[in-house]
């Protein structure tokens, strides 16, 4: 079957769902603090779906700083989201984030749709759907804040493109926003939120803006793995709308087959993420430091079982560098230690070769080594994916291998996040958490 005729298939499904579906939602969903590490998960009293199943993350990324020069938000303007989602369900729910904002944001209109397949801001007409929040369309999210929406029935295809729109005819301070999508995402001047098609979002957007997570209610899928990581992780070189960051192909090979188990994959990588230090304020995309934002981002994300981690490579080439081994180590195993409290399992990633990038010097190649001796020993995490071993050139360790270096010396290729996610054993990413490690 092609891609159109199946798009075409879904939107003939989705009329027939729609009627006999028998799942009943009801209750009220609420904003929650967000700005702590020790924020609660999200939620919504909405009931679920009477089906049998469980709410797992599809999709997500972590809010990464207030957009520049967006002091009174968007007023008057439709903001278009384009996210690629994992795992397919009967049934959706989207959460917004104001996060960094510094203002009260209020969204009069926000819809979700499967979209038709061609690659803009074009939506199958029988899956738009409105959103609600507590039943209402008009939300208000205060700064510092995000909020869940209600359930919405609306089947889901597996790794599709989903498209969520928002609108506020209000200004509201700064946006939320996440720099590096490596996603084309649209905006539209007025209300265009309920436009199955894309002809007025004329606009091309390089962010995420507001939106930071899409679950699906599912019988298929058995939880969600979340990658917890730097550029390398958010795929900063990969072919823009592609979906090639390794997180994407970790999902292809999580599809429910055989190979493997059937989970959602969720991308929490922020580019210039430190395991340490917060971003400094004219790096504010690089974000807050893992330690500040693992819980948020990663341990209360919907159906969450298993982590991987990929940091550390910044703490030590970023000024200021951090040039004692052990405190990276220590930093990784605090969150380790803090998905635990969670029941959560931990993979963790070796530090990828980086000889040739400008910052490089041999004696910060030395702390890398370090860092992953450590972590090869068993001592950090649960389990090892060592994405330094599948990345390095034979020949020369310290250089990432020809086909899979970007350019830059220090982030992969297309090819070589496929080799990434290649590298992770599917068996590691289920199994208890233990008490202490």
């Amino acid at each position: 079957m092609t891609r159109k005729s199946g798009y075409a298939l879904l939107a003939a499904l989705a009329s027939v769902i729609g009627v006999v579906c028998t799942a009943i939602f009801v209750g009220i969903g609420g904003a929650h603090t967000d700005d702590t590490p020790t924020a609660p998960r999200p939620h919504s009293t909405a009931a679920a779906p009477a089906a049998a199943g469980a709410w797992v993350g599809t999709w997500a990324t972590a809010p990464a700083a207030a957009e520049p020069n967006t002091p009174h938000g968007y007023p008057g303007m439709s903001i278009r989201n384009v996210v690629h989602i994992s795992v397919g369900g009967t049934a959706a729910r989207v959460q917004f984030s104001n996060l960094f904002g510094t203002a009260p944001l209020t969204l009069t209109h926000t819809t979700l749709a499967v979209a038709d397949g061609t690659g803009g801001a074009d939506a199958l007409p029988s899956t738009l759907a409105g959103l609600a929040f507590g039943g209402r369309t008009v939300v208000t999210i205060p700064a510092g804040e995000s909020v869940l929406s209600d359930p919405v029935r609306l089947p889901v295809p597996s790794a599709a493109d989903l498209l969520i729109t928002t609108f506020s005819p209000y200004a509201s301070g700064s946006v939320t926003y996440h720099p590096h999508a490596r996603q084309t995402s649209y905006v539209a001047r007025g209300d265009h939120a309920a436009d199955a098609g894309g002809t007025a979002f004329t606009e091309q957007s390089p962010y995420w803006r507001y939106v930071t997570a899409v679950d699906v209610w599912t019988d298929q899928a058995k939880g969600a793995v979340v990658a917890l990581g730097d550029s390398i992780t958010d795929g900063f070189t990969s072919t823009v709308g592609a979906n090639h960051r390794w997180p994407d192909y970790l999902a292809e090979r999580l599809d429910g087959s055989a190979a493997g188990p059937h989970l959602g994959v969720l991308n929490e990588g922020v580019s210039g993420n430190r395991v340490l230090l917060d971003a400094a304020p004219n790096l504010a995309g690089n974000g807050p430091s893992a330690l500040h934002r693992a819980n948020r981002d990663a341990l209360y994300r919907t159906g969450a079982k298993t982590v991987i981690v990929e940091l550390g490579i910044n703490d030590i080439i970023q000024t200021p560098r951090q040039a004692d081994p052990d405190a990276i180590v220590a930093g990784l195993q605090e969150i380790t230690r803090e998905a635990h409290a969670h029941g959560i399992r931990v993979v963790g990633a070796t530090l990828t070769p980086f000889e040739g990038e400008r910052g490089y010097d041999p004696r910060l190649n030395t702390v890398r080594e370090q860092v992953n001796a450590a972590i090869r020993s068993g001592r950090v995490f649960d389990s090892v994916v060592d994405f330094d071993q599948a990345l390095r050139d034979p020949a020369h360790p310290a250089r990432l291998r020809p086909m899979y270096d970007s350019g830059d010396h220090l982030h992969p290729s297309d090819v070589g996040y496929q080799a990434m996610a290649d590298a992770i054993d599917l068996s590691s990413l289920l199994g208890d958490a233990p008490a202490s490690l």
